[in-house]
Protein backbone atom coordinates (compact mmCIF):
# COMPACT_ATOMS: atom_id res chain seq x y z
CA UNK A 1 0.00 0.00 0.00
CA UNK A 2 2.28 2.60 0.97
CA UNK A 3 4.68 1.52 -2.04
CA UNK A 4 1.97 2.93 -4.34
CA UNK A 5 1.11 5.39 -2.57
CA UNK A 6 4.57 6.92 -2.52
CA UNK A 7 4.77 6.19 -6.12
CA UNK A 8 1.97 8.76 -6.67
CA UNK A 9 3.51 11.34 -5.06
CA UNK A 10 7.15 11.05 -6.99
CA UNK A 11 6.21 14.36 -8.93
CA UNK A 12 6.44 16.32 -5.79
CA UNK A 13 8.86 17.54 -4.36
CA UNK A 14 9.66 16.28 -0.81
CA UNK A 15 12.08 14.26 1.08
CA UNK A 16 11.90 10.54 0.70
CA UNK A 17 9.87 10.20 -1.95
CA UNK A 18 12.18 8.00 -3.89
CA UNK A 19 12.67 6.05 -1.49
CA UNK A 20 10.58 3.37 -2.09
CA UNK A 21 12.82 2.95 -5.57
CA UNK A 22 15.13 1.86 -3.30
CA UNK A 23 14.81 -2.70 -2.46
CA UNK A 24 17.44 -2.26 0.35
CA UNK A 25 15.36 0.28 2.15
CA UNK A 26 12.35 -1.91 1.61
CA UNK A 27 13.86 -4.49 2.61
CA UNK A 28 14.82 -3.32 5.78
CA UNK A 29 11.60 -1.56 6.99
CA UNK A 30 9.88 -4.89 6.07
CA UNK A 31 12.16 -6.46 8.62
CA UNK A 32 11.66 -3.66 11.35
CA UNK A 33 8.00 -4.06 11.12
CA UNK A 34 7.92 -7.76 10.96
CA UNK A 35 10.02 -7.76 14.02
CA UNK A 36 7.65 -5.60 15.60
CA UNK A 37 4.58 -6.92 14.69
CA UNK A 38 6.02 -10.57 15.80
CA UNK A 39 6.86 -9.11 19.37
CA UNK A 40 3.45 -7.33 20.14
CA UNK A 41 1.32 -9.22 18.20
CA UNK A 42 2.73 -12.72 19.50
CA UNK A 43 1.76 -11.37 23.26
CA UNK A 44 -1.48 -11.00 22.60
CA UNK A 45 -1.79 -14.04 20.27
CA UNK A 46 -0.06 -16.49 22.80
CA UNK A 47 -2.90 -15.19 25.14
CA UNK A 48 -5.43 -16.02 23.47
CA UNK A 49 -4.50 -19.41 22.30
CA UNK A 50 -4.40 -20.31 26.03
CA UNK A 51 -8.03 -18.51 26.55
CA UNK A 52 -9.12 -20.77 24.46
CA UNK A 53 -7.05 -24.13 26.00
CA UNK A 54 -5.22 -24.36 22.83
CA UNK A 55 -2.38 -26.55 24.07
CA UNK A 56 -0.35 -29.17 22.79
CA UNK A 57 -0.61 -32.60 22.98
CA UNK A 58 2.38 -34.52 23.84
CA UNK A 59 3.64 -38.09 24.22
CA UNK A 60 5.78 -39.63 26.47
CA UNK A 61 9.01 -40.90 25.24
CA UNK A 62 10.95 -40.77 27.79
CA UNK A 63 12.98 -37.35 27.01
CA UNK A 64 13.97 -35.24 29.53
CA UNK A 65 11.83 -32.01 30.11
CA UNK A 66 9.90 -33.53 27.58
CA UNK A 67 6.40 -33.42 29.32
CA UNK A 68 6.74 -29.95 31.31
CA UNK A 69 6.15 -28.78 27.36
CA UNK A 70 2.25 -30.20 28.04
CA UNK A 71 -0.09 -27.73 27.13
CA UNK A 72 2.16 -24.98 26.00
CA UNK A 73 -0.23 -22.72 23.58
CA UNK A 74 0.51 -23.93 19.39
CA UNK A 75 -0.50 -22.71 16.04
CA UNK A 76 1.90 -19.81 17.06
CA UNK A 77 2.63 -20.29 13.10
CA UNK A 78 -0.05 -17.85 12.71
CA UNK A 79 2.36 -15.13 14.51
CA UNK A 80 4.92 -15.51 11.49
CA UNK A 81 2.42 -15.75 9.23
CA UNK A 82 0.68 -12.29 10.38
CA UNK A 83 4.46 -10.79 10.24
CA UNK A 84 5.13 -11.79 7.01
CA UNK A 85 2.21 -10.78 5.19
CA UNK A 86 1.56 -7.23 6.68
CA UNK A 87 5.13 -5.82 5.35
CA UNK A 88 4.82 -7.65 1.95
CA UNK A 89 1.76 -6.26 1.46
CA UNK A 90 2.21 -2.67 2.51
CA UNK A 91 5.28 -2.31 1.09
CA UNK A 92 5.79 -4.78 -1.77
CA UNK A 93 5.29 -4.76 -5.11
CA UNK A 94 2.41 -6.26 -5.66
CA UNK A 95 2.79 -5.99 -9.46
CA UNK A 96 5.92 -8.23 -9.15
CA UNK A 97 5.07 -12.00 -10.08
CA UNK A 98 7.95 -13.56 -7.65
CA UNK A 99 6.18 -11.34 -4.91
CA UNK A 100 2.83 -12.78 -5.74
CA UNK A 101 4.15 -16.16 -5.66
CA UNK A 102 5.87 -16.14 -2.10
CA UNK A 103 1.87 -14.41 -1.10
CA UNK A 104 0.14 -17.46 -2.52
CA UNK A 105 2.91 -20.10 -1.04
CA UNK A 106 2.71 -18.57 2.36
CA UNK A 107 -1.32 -18.73 2.93
CA UNK A 108 -1.01 -22.12 0.70
CA UNK A 109 1.24 -23.56 3.36
CA UNK A 110 -0.51 -21.99 5.87
CA UNK A 111 -3.55 -23.36 5.19
CA UNK A 112 -2.41 -26.54 5.27
CA UNK A 113 -0.51 -26.56 8.34
CA UNK A 114 -3.56 -25.02 10.12
CA UNK A 115 -5.95 -27.54 9.23
CA UNK A 116 -3.28 -30.11 10.22
CA UNK A 117 -3.15 -28.44 13.91
CA UNK A 118 -6.82 -27.96 14.12
CA UNK A 119 -7.11 -31.90 13.82
CA UNK A 120 -4.84 -32.57 16.28
CA UNK A 121 -6.80 -30.53 18.18
CA UNK A 122 -9.90 -30.76 18.24
CA UNK A 123 -9.53 -35.05 18.63
CA UNK A 124 -6.80 -34.61 21.04
CA UNK A 125 -3.93 -36.80 19.17
CA UNK A 126 -0.78 -36.58 17.56
CA UNK A 127 -2.47 -37.79 13.77
CA UNK A 128 -3.49 -34.20 12.61
CA UNK A 129 -4.55 -34.40 8.64
CA UNK A 130 -4.05 -37.39 6.72
CA UNK A 131 -0.60 -37.72 4.76
CA UNK A 132 -2.32 -38.17 1.52
CA UNK A 133 -3.88 -34.92 2.12
CA UNK A 134 -0.70 -32.93 3.11
CA UNK A 135 1.05 -34.29 -0.10
CA UNK A 136 -1.42 -33.75 -1.83
CA UNK A 137 -1.43 -30.06 -1.05
CA UNK A 138 2.37 -29.72 -1.34
CA UNK A 139 2.46 -31.26 -4.76
CA UNK A 140 -0.41 -29.05 -5.73
CA UNK A 141 1.65 -25.96 -4.41
CA UNK A 142 4.88 -27.34 -6.25
CA UNK A 143 2.35 -27.49 -9.53
CA UNK A 144 1.29 -23.66 -9.44
CA UNK A 145 4.75 -22.53 -8.79
CA UNK A 146 6.40 -24.87 -11.38
CA UNK A 147 3.86 -24.07 -14.20
CA UNK A 148 3.60 -20.41 -13.63
CA UNK A 149 7.04 -19.90 -13.97
CA UNK A 150 6.41 -21.77 -17.59
CA UNK A 151 3.99 -19.94 -18.61
CA UNK A 152 4.56 -16.22 -17.04
CA UNK A 153 5.94 -13.91 -19.62
CA UNK A 154 7.44 -12.24 -16.50
CA UNK A 155 9.20 -14.81 -15.47
CA UNK A 156 12.72 -14.86 -17.56
CA UNK A 157 16.53 -15.07 -16.78
CA UNK A 158 19.63 -13.56 -19.02
CA UNK A 159 22.35 -15.36 -19.40
CA UNK A 160 26.11 -14.28 -18.76
CA UNK A 161 28.67 -14.65 -21.53
CA UNK A 162 32.49 -14.02 -22.14
CA UNK A 163 33.83 -10.93 -24.11
CA UNK A 164 37.52 -9.85 -24.74
CA UNK A 165 38.18 -6.50 -24.66
CA UNK A 166 40.12 -4.05 -26.82
CA UNK A 167 43.11 -4.75 -24.33
CA UNK A 168 42.93 -8.63 -24.99
CA UNK A 169 41.26 -9.14 -21.62
CA UNK A 170 38.13 -11.63 -20.93
CA UNK A 171 34.84 -9.46 -19.13
CA UNK A 172 31.90 -11.29 -18.10
CA UNK A 173 28.73 -9.83 -19.41
CA UNK A 174 24.83 -10.18 -19.16
CA UNK A 175 23.06 -10.50 -22.12
CA UNK A 176 20.65 -7.98 -23.01
CA UNK A 177 18.09 -10.17 -23.98
CA UNK A 178 15.72 -12.10 -21.54
CA UNK A 179 15.35 -15.56 -22.39
CA UNK A 180 12.32 -17.98 -21.09
CA UNK A 181 14.39 -21.03 -20.11
CA UNK A 182 14.22 -23.39 -17.45
CA UNK A 183 17.74 -23.01 -16.42
CA UNK A 184 18.85 -23.71 -12.69
CA UNK A 185 22.33 -23.09 -11.22
CA UNK A 186 24.80 -25.67 -10.03
CA UNK A 187 28.30 -25.31 -8.39
CA UNK A 188 31.16 -26.56 -9.47
CA UNK A 189 31.61 -25.60 -13.28
CA UNK A 190 32.72 -22.49 -14.77
CA UNK A 191 28.98 -20.75 -15.81
CA UNK A 192 27.05 -22.30 -12.55
CA UNK A 193 23.96 -23.08 -15.35
CA UNK A 194 22.26 -26.28 -16.02
CA UNK A 195 19.07 -26.61 -18.59
CA UNK A 196 16.51 -29.11 -17.81
CA UNK A 197 16.31 -29.04 -21.97
CA UNK A 198 19.69 -30.28 -21.85
CA UNK A 199 17.53 -33.52 -20.64
CA UNK A 200 15.25 -34.25 -23.25
CA UNK A 201 17.45 -33.09 -26.04
CA UNK A 202 17.60 -36.79 -27.46
CA UNK A 203 14.13 -35.82 -28.18
CA UNK A 204 14.40 -34.76 -32.30
CA UNK A 205 11.19 -32.52 -32.33
CA UNK A 206 13.14 -29.58 -31.01
CA UNK A 207 10.01 -28.05 -29.63
CA UNK A 208 8.76 -31.86 -27.68
CA UNK A 209 12.20 -31.82 -26.15
CA UNK A 210 11.50 -28.13 -24.70
CA UNK A 211 8.34 -28.81 -23.62
CA UNK A 212 9.61 -32.18 -21.93
CA UNK A 213 12.23 -29.42 -20.65
CA UNK A 214 9.96 -27.69 -18.47
CA UNK A 215 8.18 -30.81 -17.25
CA UNK A 216 11.38 -32.31 -15.33
CA UNK A 217 11.94 -28.95 -13.99
CA UNK A 218 8.22 -29.10 -12.44
CA UNK A 219 8.62 -32.41 -11.23
CA UNK A 220 12.15 -31.10 -9.57
CA UNK A 221 10.22 -28.22 -8.03
CA UNK A 222 7.68 -30.64 -6.45
CA UNK A 223 10.01 -32.95 -5.06
CA UNK A 224 11.50 -29.94 -3.74
CA UNK A 225 8.77 -28.33 -2.18
CA UNK A 226 7.58 -31.50 -0.62
CA UNK A 227 10.74 -32.88 0.25
CA UNK A 228 11.76 -28.94 2.11
CA UNK A 229 8.28 -28.69 3.74
CA UNK A 230 8.51 -32.45 5.15
CA UNK A 231 11.84 -31.73 6.85
CA UNK A 232 11.11 -28.65 8.55
CA UNK A 233 8.39 -30.16 9.76
CA UNK A 234 10.54 -32.83 11.50
CA UNK A 235 12.63 -30.45 12.63
CA UNK A 236 10.31 -28.31 14.48
CA UNK A 237 10.84 -30.89 17.58
CA UNK A 238 13.26 -28.72 19.65
CA UNK A 239 12.44 -25.19 21.09
CA UNK A 240 13.56 -22.83 18.54
CA UNK A 241 15.47 -25.29 16.15
CA UNK A 242 13.32 -25.17 13.13
CA UNK A 243 12.77 -20.95 13.42
CA UNK A 244 16.55 -20.43 13.86
CA UNK A 245 17.39 -22.72 11.16
CA UNK A 246 14.77 -21.31 8.74
CA UNK A 247 15.86 -17.79 9.53
CA UNK A 248 19.78 -18.90 8.76
CA UNK A 249 18.51 -20.45 5.21
CA UNK A 250 16.38 -17.12 4.72
CA UNK A 251 19.29 -15.21 5.54
CA UNK A 252 21.17 -17.13 2.69
CA UNK A 253 18.65 -17.18 0.24
CA UNK A 254 17.97 -12.88 0.39
CA UNK A 255 21.72 -12.52 -0.38
CA UNK A 256 21.60 -14.98 -3.45
CA UNK A 257 18.01 -12.64 -4.53
CA UNK A 258 19.61 -9.83 -3.87
CA UNK A 259 23.15 -10.37 -6.38
CA UNK A 260 20.96 -12.57 -8.83
CA UNK A 261 18.30 -9.36 -9.19
CA UNK A 262 21.36 -7.04 -9.89
CA UNK A 263 22.80 -6.96 -13.29
CA UNK A 264 25.68 -5.06 -11.78
CA UNK A 265 26.62 -7.27 -9.25
CA UNK A 266 25.30 -10.74 -11.38
CA UNK A 267 27.90 -9.44 -14.24
CA UNK A 268 30.68 -8.98 -11.95
CA UNK A 269 29.92 -12.33 -9.94
CA UNK A 270 28.82 -14.32 -13.23
CA UNK A 271 25.48 -15.56 -11.50
CA UNK A 272 22.66 -15.79 -13.49
CA UNK A 273 20.24 -12.30 -14.17
CA UNK A 274 16.86 -12.82 -12.98
CA UNK A 275 15.10 -9.50 -13.83
CA UNK A 276 12.14 -8.86 -11.58
CA UNK A 277 13.33 -11.36 -8.57
CA UNK A 278 14.98 -8.27 -6.54
CA UNK A 279 11.55 -7.75 -5.25
CA UNK A 280 12.27 -11.29 -3.10
CA UNK A 281 14.74 -9.33 -0.73
CA UNK A 282 11.40 -7.54 0.54
CA UNK A 283 9.87 -10.60 1.45
CA UNK A 284 12.77 -11.94 2.49
CA UNK A 285 13.44 -8.81 5.20
CA UNK A 286 9.98 -9.68 6.39
CA UNK A 287 10.71 -13.62 6.78
CA UNK A 288 13.79 -13.05 8.50
CA UNK A 289 12.25 -10.45 10.57
CA UNK A 290 9.27 -12.69 11.45
CA UNK A 291 11.53 -15.56 13.02
CA UNK A 292 13.33 -13.20 14.58
CA UNK A 293 10.39 -12.00 16.36
CA UNK A 294 8.99 -15.16 16.90
CA UNK A 295 12.12 -16.36 18.42
CA UNK A 296 11.28 -14.20 21.53
CA UNK A 297 9.25 -16.36 22.96
CA UNK A 298 9.71 -19.72 20.75
CA UNK A 299 13.40 -19.93 22.28
CA UNK A 300 14.07 -22.35 25.33
CA UNK A 301 12.08 -22.25 27.54
CA UNK A 302 9.44 -21.83 24.53
CA UNK A 303 6.04 -19.87 25.63
CA UNK A 304 4.48 -21.27 22.36
CA UNK A 305 5.07 -23.83 19.54
CA UNK A 306 4.49 -22.66 15.69
CA UNK A 307 2.90 -26.42 15.10
CA UNK A 308 2.08 -27.48 11.68
CA UNK A 309 0.79 -24.28 11.21
CA UNK A 310 4.50 -23.00 11.03
CA UNK A 311 6.64 -25.72 10.33
CA UNK A 312 5.20 -26.68 6.92
CA UNK A 313 4.97 -22.98 6.29
CA UNK A 314 8.34 -22.28 6.72
CA UNK A 315 9.44 -25.35 4.60
CA UNK A 316 7.15 -24.42 1.67
CA UNK A 317 8.44 -20.93 1.63
CA UNK A 318 12.28 -21.47 1.92
CA UNK A 319 11.84 -23.99 -1.22
CA UNK A 320 9.87 -21.45 -3.45
CA UNK A 321 12.14 -19.39 -2.97
CA UNK A 322 14.73 -20.68 -3.71
CA UNK A 323 13.05 -22.59 -6.66
CA UNK A 324 12.05 -18.78 -7.79
CA UNK A 325 15.65 -17.63 -7.94
CA UNK A 326 16.55 -20.67 -9.83
CA UNK A 327 18.88 -22.52 -6.86
CA UNK A 328 16.87 -25.41 -6.35
CA UNK A 329 19.84 -27.46 -6.79
CA UNK A 330 21.72 -26.00 -3.78
CA UNK A 331 18.93 -27.36 -1.55
CA UNK A 332 20.02 -30.79 -0.45
CA UNK A 333 23.57 -28.65 1.20
CA UNK A 334 21.99 -25.13 2.34
CA UNK A 335 19.00 -27.17 3.79
CA UNK A 336 20.89 -30.03 4.46
CA UNK A 337 19.70 -30.51 8.35
CA UNK A 338 15.59 -30.59 7.29
CA UNK A 339 17.35 -33.58 4.62
CA UNK A 340 19.21 -35.28 7.95
CA UNK A 341 16.07 -34.67 10.06
CA UNK A 342 13.95 -36.02 7.06
CA UNK A 343 16.17 -39.38 6.27
CA UNK A 344 16.95 -40.28 9.66
CA UNK A 345 13.36 -41.08 9.63
CA UNK A 346 13.24 -42.58 6.53
CA UNK A 347 16.29 -44.43 7.35
CA UNK A 348 15.47 -45.40 10.73
CA UNK A 349 11.71 -47.11 9.53
CA UNK A 350 13.81 -49.12 6.89
CA UNK A 351 16.13 -50.58 8.64
CA UNK A 352 13.79 -51.66 11.95
CA UNK A 353 11.29 -53.20 9.06
CA UNK A 354 14.25 -55.12 7.21
CA UNK A 355 16.08 -56.12 10.45
CA UNK A 356 12.38 -57.02 12.06
CA UNK A 357 12.42 -59.03 9.05
CA UNK A 358 15.39 -61.23 9.22
CA UNK A 359 16.19 -61.46 13.11
CA UNK A 360 12.35 -61.43 14.28
CA UNK A 361 13.02 -58.52 16.29
CA UNK A 362 13.70 -54.54 14.84
CA UNK A 363 16.52 -53.20 15.25
CA UNK A 364 17.31 -49.49 14.82
CA UNK A 365 20.44 -47.09 13.51
CA UNK A 366 19.83 -44.18 16.06
CA UNK A 367 18.58 -43.99 19.46
CA UNK A 368 15.37 -42.03 18.26
CA UNK A 369 14.22 -39.87 15.39
CA UNK A 370 14.08 -37.12 14.30
CA UNK A 371 17.59 -36.74 14.37
CA UNK A 372 17.52 -34.33 17.15
CA UNK A 373 16.25 -36.60 19.85
CA UNK A 374 18.73 -39.07 19.30
CA UNK A 375 21.23 -36.62 20.77
CA UNK A 376 18.53 -35.58 23.59
CA UNK A 377 17.96 -39.57 24.37
CA UNK A 378 21.07 -41.01 26.71
CA UNK A 379 22.50 -43.96 25.46
CA UNK A 380 20.80 -47.67 26.76
CA UNK A 381 22.60 -51.02 26.39
CA UNK A 382 19.09 -52.90 26.11
CA UNK A 383 18.47 -50.72 22.45
CA UNK A 384 19.89 -52.67 19.76
CA UNK A 385 21.16 -49.80 17.65
CA UNK A 386 23.89 -48.64 15.17
CA UNK A 387 24.80 -45.17 16.90
CA UNK A 388 24.50 -45.74 20.18
CA UNK A 389 26.40 -41.96 21.03
CA UNK A 390 26.69 -39.80 22.41
CA UNK A 391 25.85 -41.65 26.21
CA UNK A 392 24.87 -38.92 28.32
CA UNK A 393 22.17 -36.30 26.50
CA UNK A 394 22.66 -33.37 25.31
CA UNK A 395 20.70 -30.37 26.88
CA UNK A 396 17.86 -29.41 24.39
CA UNK A 397 19.58 -25.21 24.45
CA UNK A 398 22.87 -26.91 23.53
CA UNK A 399 21.44 -29.31 20.56
CA UNK A 400 19.91 -25.94 18.85
CA UNK A 401 22.53 -23.53 19.22
CA UNK A 402 24.81 -26.59 17.54
CA UNK A 403 22.53 -26.93 15.22
CA UNK A 404 22.33 -23.12 14.15
CA UNK A 405 25.64 -23.32 14.21
CA UNK A 406 25.82 -26.29 11.70
CA UNK A 407 23.37 -24.02 9.61
CA UNK A 408 25.53 -21.50 9.47
CA UNK A 409 28.19 -23.73 8.01
CA UNK A 410 26.22 -24.69 5.72
CA UNK A 411 24.86 -21.68 4.37
CA UNK A 412 28.83 -20.56 3.87
CA UNK A 413 29.62 -23.72 2.21
CA UNK A 414 26.91 -22.90 -0.27
CA UNK A 415 28.32 -19.53 -1.49
CA UNK A 416 31.89 -21.25 -1.13
CA UNK A 417 31.03 -23.97 -3.72
CA UNK A 418 29.26 -21.35 -6.57
CA UNK A 419 33.32 -20.05 -6.86
CA UNK A 420 34.54 -23.16 -6.67
CA UNK A 421 34.53 -24.13 -10.95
Amino acid sequence: MFYYLLRLFQEVDFPGRHLMDYITFRAGISFTLALILALICGHDIIGRLQKMQVGEVVRNLGLEGQMKKTGTPTMGGVIIILSILIPCLLFGNLGNIYMLLMIVATLWMGAIGFLDDYRKLKYHNKDGLKGKYKIIGQVGLGLLVGVTMWLSPSIVMSENHEVETNDHKTEIVVSNQSVKSPQTTIPFVKDNNFNYEWLTSWIKDAKTAQTMGWIVFILVVIVAVTAVSNGANLTDGLDGLCAGTSAIIGVALAVMAYLGGNIIYSGYLNIMYIPGSEELVVYAGAFIGALVGFLWYNAFPAQVFMGDTGSLTLGGILAVFAILIRKELLIPLLCLIFFLEDMSVVVQVAYFKATKRKYGEGRRVFKMTPLHHHFQKAGDRNIRCLVNFPKNPIPESKIVTRFWIVGILLAALTFVTLKIR
